[in-house]
């Protein structure tokens, strides 16, 4: 009864095995989580990979937080606010191959696209609350706002949603 060990894992200095675990596990969810907040799906994919290899860079610091998912999520979200504020002031527009990427579901499409309609601190919020589960407290954390504010922009958001998906029910 041997124990099987993979050599060239024995080759990875233990911080960059617990970033790998930590990227193999959290990978995913981040950015379909970036991607609910800001509604395109390759520059989601591209802010979070940006905001990895700037949690690699600083993996010592990170991985001591109570959530590093919490800071790459932000990073991710910072990074594409300020790419899309560049892209903005070039005002050009690219092509985007979207071959392998999946059709995605029309539930999520009409969530996404209403998303998009709200405000960003409602936006945001309602992604961190419901989408990423976090309780209130932790939102407000993660935000730097009072709690208060957390659920007053959960409350406007859920509203505009339920009238914006109501709008594209026919109701």
């Amino acid at each position: 009864m041997g124990i099987s060990v993979d050599p060239v894992s024995l080759r990875e200095p233990v911080e960059d095995r617990d970033f790998t675990e930590f990227y193999a596990a959290t990978n995913r969810a981040a950015t379909a989580q970036v991607y609910a907040m800001i509604g395109n799906w390759h520059e989601a994919q591209e802010a979070v990979q940006e905001a990895y290899a700037r949690a690699l860079a600083r993996w010592r610091q990170v991985s001591t937080y109570d959530d590093p998912l919490a800071w790459v999520r932000t990073v991710a979200y910072r990074v594409s606010v300020s790419r899309w504020r560049k892209a903005k002031r070039l005002v050009f527009s690219v092509p985007i191959d979207t071959a392998g990427v999946p059709d995605p579901m029309e539930n999520h499409v009409a969530l996404v696209a209403g998303l998009q309609r709200l405000p960003a601190s409602q936006r945001e919020a309602l992604v961190l609350h419901y989408l990423v589960d976090l309780p209130v407290a932790q939102i407000a954390a993660q935000l730097g706002v009072p709690e208060g504010t957390v659920k007053a922009r959960l409350s406007r958001g859920r509203s505009a949603m339920a009238e914006l998906l109501g709008e594209d029910d026919g109701v």
